[in-house]
């Protein structure tokens, strides 16, 4: 079996690539990339290298012949037509390419009701796999926890969480754990190709008061919660220019629209996945 991945240069697709290595080999392994002049830390894996361009079908047609299972990792950018004409031009790809088993790596903020800037999106993609006569799966991340870790000093110094989302919980999952459970449901024809969606998320979702409890035991430092507005906290992150993006998508969990919690994770990967307590351990003491 050939796998290709794509977005395999973020710091998701390089989980995968990693993980995927221990399970078949790198020879088994492609990792499509736009810019493979700037893949060299990828290219030392001993995986395959292509170069691919969501706007250019032609591109992506060369690089998924051969191929038995694409992994679909979108790109970061929060234009919705972009993302929309990029994955149209991927599924038109693959079926010139004659691949027809795709895993979709997606994000659980896909409810109709979702204030979320790419809420479409995500919305849109799986009704476009239904119809497009693939075997697919959809793998949904929760909210990744790995942003905390650095968030953490700002934290300490705040004394406190602002997120705007009430008394609403939210749940995580670490980009090693969804990372994992990409690979394996990869790996899974029964799991894979009949159109399932799963939702990874740690074992329990947590409400902004308990996660500032674990914060604190972690970092000796009293982390409470006071949430800001919506507009206030876009305002605060505008100038590293997601702001108003990360404002809408906390906008959904003070809707009450991120606190799913699954046992997807385990019946990928046959194990529990990492807790806040221990992730965020384990790494705080190693940044210190």
């Amino acid at each position: 079996m050939k796998y290709l991945i794509t977005g395999a240069t973020g710091n998701l697709g390089t989980r995968v690539v990693h993980n995927l290595i221990k399970l078949v080999g790198s020879e088994s392994i492609t990792a499509a990339v736009h810019t493979p002049s700037k893949a060299n830390l990828i290219k030392e894996l001993g995986v395959n290298l292509v170069s691919i361009d969501y706007l250019n079908v032609d591109s992506m047609v060369q690089a998924f012949k051969k191929q038995d299972v694409v992994i679909y990792i979108p790109s970061k950018t929060y234009s919705m037509l972009q993302r929309i004409t990029e994955f149209e031009n991927s599924i038109k790809a693959l079926k010139l390419a004659n691949v027809h088993n795709v895993v979709f790596v997606s994000f659980y903020a896909d409810q109709e009701n979702n204030p979320f800037t790419m809420s479409p999106y995500y919305g849109y993609a799986p009704r476009k796999l239904a119809g497009s006569g693939l075997a697919y799966a959809v793998i949904r991340n929760s909210l990744y926890a790995d942003p905390l870790v650095p968030y953490l000093p700002e934290l300490i110094e705040r004394k406190h969480l602002i997120y705007p989302v009430g008394d609403q919980a939210m749940s995580f999952i670490t980009q090693d754990d969804s990372a994992e459970s990409i690979a394996k449901l990869a790996m899974q024809p029964n799991l894979r190709d009949h159109g399932q969606i799963y939702t990874v998320t740690q074992d329990n979702s947590l409400t902004m008061p308990e996660l500032g409890k674990i914060m604190t035991t972690i970092t000796d430092h009293t982390i409470g919660y006071e949430p800001v507005t919506t507009k206030e906290f876009g305002e605060i992150y505008a100038p590293d220019g997601d702001g108003e993006e990360l404002a809408s998508m906390y906008a959904a969990g003070a809707l009450g629209l991120f606190d799913q919690v699954t046992n997807d994770f385990k019946t990928i990967t046959g194990h529990a996945p990492k807790n806040m307590l221990n992730f965020l351990s384990r790494n705080y003491v190693e940044r210190k």
